[in-house]
């Protein structure tokens, strides 16, 4: 079964429009563990829109699955890694000015610094990835640097997926069958939907984790956040 880690950012971004603490980020991570969810994602950022820096401090205790902390490693972010020790760090290759992650990383042309990058986060325990767009020579980079798995950036998937392409799932599949002959993990995630997942989860190969947050949410509004885990998971079984 590939696993569901929650991307809990929107809730923070609800909570910070109103300020206070409603709703509460933490007992929302709890919440959706109990739910069902393997796992919880935040993605902090330098202007802490919605996931702020103290969030992640006190989510710490209570995430009992996976922790995933995705951003772009510039020193604060890996401070703040290294000090928490997540599951998983996955590296992003973030604009300070981005709404949303909206491309992966050039693993030939920053190979180097993935490298370095990597090799910390590896020294103190922490799982490794890094946001790749689906091309095999990014894969083939990616295998390079050290990391331990990719996340494929599946907008493109989704999007034309939403217009009835059904074959823009190919090269997904046939990057993810390439990093697992590389020796690479494979997890996938943005604009993943209950529309779109079992599709992609049945045609592409290998696929050990999915980071679902914008449409999770969305959906939660109209069904509920226990209902729409529990239908993310019967798709990914």
């Amino acid at each position: 079964m590939t696993k569901l880690s929650v991307n809990i950012n929107k809730i923070a971004t609800l909570r910070n429009a109103r300020g206070g603490n409603m709703p509460n980020v933490v007992q929302v991570a709890r919440d959706v563990q109990s739910f069902g969810a393997q796992g919880v994602t935040i993605h902090p950022r330098p202007d802490e829109r919605h996931i702020r820096y103290q969030d992640a401090f006190d989510l710490k205790p209570v995430v009992h699955t996976e922790f995933n902390i995705e951003g772009n490693p510039i020193d604060t972010f890996l401070d703040l890694v290294l000090e928490i020790k997540p599951t998983q760090a996955t590296l992003v290759p973030d604009a300070v000015d981005a709404i949303t992650s909206n491309a992966g990383w050039d693993t030939v042309a920053h190979r180097d610094y993935l490298k370095e990058v990597i090799s910390e986060l590896k020294r103190n325990g922490i799982r490794t990835s890094i946001f790749v767009d689906p091309v095999p020579g990014m894969i083939e980079g990616a295998a390079r640097t050290g990391t331990d798995r990719i996340e494929l950036y599946t907008e493109e998937f989704a999007h034309q997926y939403g217009l009835g392409n059904e074959k823009a799932v190919q090269p997904y599949a046939e990057c993810a069958a390439l990093a697992h002959e590389l020796g690479l993990g494979v997890n996938a995630g943005h604009d993943l939907s209950l529309q779109n997942i079992r599709f992609f989860r049945e045609n592409v190969p290998h696929l050990l984790e999915v980071s679902i947050g914008h449409a999770l949410i969305c959906e939660a509004i109209y069904h509920g956040l226990e209902p729409v885990i529990q239908q993310y998971l019967q798709k990914l079984q």
